[in-house]
């Protein structure tokens, strides 16, 4: 039986364990170079039998899926049979976690004990990591990784770049900036933090620290590469066009918020970068990458299928509207997710790429976008408050709606939240609000469009 349960206490024997895992996905990233050359017919059969192996190991492992794949031909599907298979949501993930996992002796306890337990990031003694995260939705996840979901996912993260870099657009003394979570239990930290040439120096910089910290980091770090949130990213961009940065970072890679147009123009014109976009989930790890020549994004074809779908779950026609993009992730055996509910909007881009990739083409996700709360002089990002209220056990959903003096936040919560308040105030008053007014208030359930369905998880003030 594989032993998973507790997580590795000591941070020196995680580094151990990490640096191996960083080898792994050197060593994976020359075949990963490789499929970015394979002509669309390579990729079909591939994704084909990725697709076998995945819904057979599901089967014969998970409880859920032993229900939910009861009656399909496995050994003859391929992408056009996935259809039959009903859609997966955040909420149906979360409530079956300990029926979906698929490794003896781990469950959503477990999981929970492990995030409760780290001081930093760790591993199991099964070699899986544990994230959560309270997502784009609001509702918070706990997710696990893995050993090869990991390697595969960091190597889709980081191939196109590789792939530059090893046609003799690499530099001297390379130097990575990482903005991102920079603590525990979100899952960004671990995947960015990755050299993509040999000697390179990394330094995670948080990227939800008041900005002045944040430009000072950058600064002091002087980064050859830039790899963070999209909206960081195009505000450090801003500050380098008004003089007060001073960088020149060759390679930008943005990711986990929508790439918004006045960002790509910001960075472009502060540092002519080549800019790759990522879209990506902590369920799925990364969907799509930008190659850094054509429009939009490719998608990762070969380790992830993307259905536009309507509001029931079945696929549509390319040239059909689409209200959900539901996704099979091909490489996480511990924690399958099969036509799982993105609530992302993707628009196929029919056209070739100008780089010559067959990988098919999404345009940049522009789906969701979560606002900072202004306060006279004062921004406040929304990770500030994400970082407390989606990373919390007892939290399961949550919507922060902006007061002229703080915030009023409604969750719907499996115990007492307002111990939380302490920790909000702390954020506000880190970002400048001299003394912010919290309140808590635990509702059965939050007010979606009645449309879309979806939450808007930060309410601003009008006009703010």
């Amino acid at each position: 039986m594989t032993r998973v349960a507790g997580p590795m206490t000591d941070r020196a024997e995680y580094e151990r364990i990490r640096a191996a895992h960083l080898d792994a996905v050197q060593a994976a990233l020359d075949d990963h170079v490789g499929r970015l050359d394979w002509t669309a017919e390579q990729i079909r059969a591939h994704r084909d039998r990725r697709l076998r192996s995945l819904l057979a190991y599901a089967r014969e492992r998970s409880p859920f899926y032993a229900d939910r794949l009861r009656g399909l031909d496995i050994s003859a599907a391929t992408v056009a049979d996935l259809g039959s298979i009903p859609m997966l949501t955040k909420e149906q993930a979360q409530g079956d976690w300990d029926a979906i996992v698929t490794t003896s002796g781990l469950n959503r306890e477990t999981a929970e004990q492990i995030l409760n337990e780290q001081s930093w990031f760790s591993y199991t003694r099964g070699d899986q990591q544990v994230f959560s995260s309270g997502g784009s939705s609001g509702v918070r996840g706990v997710y696990v990784w893995d050993w090869e979901f990991f390697i595969s996912t960091a190597c889709l993260a980081w191939r196109m770049q590789a792939r530059a870099e090893r046609r003799g657009q690499s530099v001297k003394d390379a130097r990575l900036a990482v903005l991102s979570a920079g603590v525990p239990p979100h899952a960004s930290t671990p995947l960015f933090d990755v050299p993509t040439v040999a000697g390179m120096q990394t330094v995670v910089i948080e990227a939800g620290a008041p900005f002045d910290e944040v430009l000072a980091a950058v600064e002091q770090c002087a980064p050859t590469h830039l790899v963070g949130y999209a909206s960081v990213i195009g505000r450090l961009a801003r500050a380098s066009l008004a003089g007060d940065l001073k960088i020149r970072p060759c390679r930008v890679s943005t990711n986990s918020e929508p790439l918004l147009p006045e960002d790509r123009e910001a960075i472009v014109k502060a540092w002519d970068a080549t800019l790759h976009n990522l879209w990506g989930s902590t369920e799925l790890g990364v969907q799509a990458v930008g190659c850094g020549q054509g429009e939009g994004l490719h998608i990762c074809e070969d380790e992830v299928i993307l259905e536009r779908a309507d509001d029931t779950g079945a696929p549509v026609a390319p040239d059909e509207p689409a209200v959900r993009t539901l996704a099979t992730g091909l490489s996480n055996r511990t924690f399958p997710f099969v036509r799982y509910d993105l609530g992302d909007e993707i628009t196929l881009i029919t056209e070739p790429c100008p780089c010559g990739s067959a990988f098919a083409r999404v345009a940049d996700i522009s789906g969701r976008h979560d606002d900072d709360f202004v306060y006279g002089p004062h921004s406040v990002p929304a990770s500030a408050f994400r970082h407390v209220l989606g990373t919390d056990a007892r939290i399961v959903e949550y919507q922060v709606v902006q007061t002229d003096a703080g915030a009023d936040v409604l969750v719907v919560a499996t115990g007492d939240a307002q111990s939380l308040v302490p920790a909000l105030v702390s954020a506000l008053r880190r970002h400048g609000v001299a003394d912010p007014s919290i309140r808590i208030r635990a509702v059965q359930t939050l007010q979606r469009h009645q449309a879309s369905g979806k939450l808007k998880r930060f309410v601003p003030l009008p006009g703010r």
